[in-house]
């Protein structure tokens, strides 16, 4: 059981902390979010392999415990005017958009669009699996999706 789940953590832990970060916005806070993901999928991970997919499963354990993180921390957003500072890891993104830039603008977002937007389009998934991520209807992921395109066109173009 122990090396089943050490070699599917290998597989999803790059995917999880990218995720994590765009969710939060910070490194740090997307190393504690993806560790408790982790412990939780450990805890049940029975379950998790009797998923049709279960890295479906732990994406979906990811969002509910950055939910329970924005609950929590409902106070500490940040502001509109803060910039946040750009890791120090290269990324080939840089050439499309800045990428503190585009974090600043996720941001922005509510927390449920933002979500959407990460798994919809930098994650890769289809409308139906953020849909089953987020225990939603795929009508609730376009209309989310939508929105937030909206929203986040509107910033990047302020920040330009």
């Amino acid at each position: 059981m122990e090396q089943e789940f050490r070699v599917f953590v290998q597989g999803i832990a790059d995917s999880l902390h990218r995720t994590a970060y765009l969710l939060c916005g910070d490194w740090y806070l997307a190393d504690d979010l993806v560790q408790e993901t982790l412990a939780k999928a450990y805890s049940n991970w029975r379950k998790v392999q009797r998923a049709d997919s279960p890295s479906a499963y732990v994406r979906r354990i990811l969002i509910n415990e950055s939910r329970r993180g924005w609950r929590r921390n409902r106070k500490h957003t940040v502001e509109s005017g803060t910039r946040v500072p750009d890791p120090a890891v290269a990324d080939m993104a840089d050439s499309v958009v800045n990428r503190a830039e585009l974090l600043h603008a996720l941001q922005a977002l509510p927390a449920r669009q933002r979500a959407t937007v990460v798994l919809r389009f930098l994650e890769g998934l289809s409308e139906r699996e953020t849909a089953a991520i987020l225990g939603c209807s795929e009508g609730t992921v376009k209309s989310q999706t939508s929105r937030a395109l909206i929203k986040l066109k509107t910033v990047l173009k302020e920040e330009y």
